[in-house]
């Protein structure tokens, strides 16, 4: 169990570090393809990697009995919907108030796990380990997550940030709670079924595509192939085997990443909480999970 759980340390912490440095590419991207189109392009070049290698495995999914409506409404919940409402609520209100929607999603997750996960108690100490936390990532932000983007559709555009946060914490857990099933199956599948819903949302919203520039294209390879294929067979591994709960803990990391990586290849500015923020979340990280911590090393000392 000890080297298990080392396994998701590892998954979670390499999960952090792959979708902080996704908000840099997507800058980049941006310049040359509009908003919808690019969650498209990621979406759908990801769906179609790991389709071409589930087919390659003989399609493979459940093993036993199955549950297509759960994975009909996961692949919604976990990709198309909040990355729809997400660039939505983008134009409507602060980056800083959309990390910290995405930072609520642990907050989120402890409740439903407590009621929908067996094994998956809201602990006094979990509760304070995610509160320490969403603190730091809190302070990290700072006062943009509060600034007013004077929008007239500014409360919707919160709202819909904050139902994104809510979509990927139920697709969590309608995950965890999947007959056996497997793994990279269920994430070309849920990939697949995000570009059905939003290939045609974006030429709805959008109209049809323009062709990117070779610079933009490489981007979205990237986007598709690391953060959204290849992060997302990790995600749908560690929610499978170590539970939504842990899983979360990603959602702390990212925004010191963001920051971190944009300050090294943006030129953006480290805020002066850095250090302050970044010793809130792993000490709440620590208190959270500090049972499997204390195993794992000192399984490790043993050795």
């Amino acid at each position: 169990m000890p080297e298990r759980m080392g396994k998701y340390w590892l998954m979670i912490a390499t999960l952090g570090f792959v979708w902080g440095g996704t908000f840099p590419l997507i800058k980049l991207a941006l310049t040359g393809i509009t908003p919808f189109w690019l969650a498209a392009g990621r979406i759908g070049f990801a769906a179609l990697l790991l389709g071409v290698i589930w087919g390659w495995r003989g399609f493979r999914l459940f093993r036993g009995q199955s549950s297509w409506p759960a994975v009909l409404i996961i692949g919604t919940f976990s990709t198309a919907l909040p990355f729809m409402l997400i660039n939505w609520g983008q134009q409507h209100v602060s980056a800083g108030f959309t990390g910290l929607s995405m930072a609520a999603i642990p907050l989120m997750v402890l409740p439903l796990a407590h009621v929908f996960i067996p094994g998956e108690r809201m602990v006094l100490r979990r509760v304070i380990g995610f509160v320490v936390g969403f603190v730091g990532v809190a302070i990290l932000i700072g006062g943009k997550a509060f600034e007013s983007s004077s929008s007239e559709l500014e409360l919707l555009g919160r709202l819909a940030c904050l139902s994104a946060a809510g979509c990927y914490a139920m697709s969590s857990i309608l995950t965890r709670r999947l007959p056996p099933v497997d793994p990279l199956g269920l994430a070309a599948l849920l990939l697949l079924i995000g570009t059905v819903i939003i290939l045609p949302t974006a030429w709805a919203i959008e109209g049809p595509p323009l062709m990117p520039d070779g610079q933009t294209l490489a981007l979205i390879a990237v986007l598709g192939l690391i953060p959204t294929a290849a992060a997302n067979l990790l995600r749908v591994i560690v929610v499978r085997e170590a539970g939504p709960t842990f899983m979360t803990l990603t959602n702390y990391q990212v925004p010191v990443w963001a920051v971190v990586l944009g300050a090294i290849f943006l030129g953006e500015t480290l805020p002066a909480a850095l250090l302050l923020a970044m010793a809130l979340i792993l000490t709440g990280l620590c208190i959270s999970q500090w049972g499997a911590l204390t195993r794992l090393f000192s399984r490790a000392q043993g050795r």
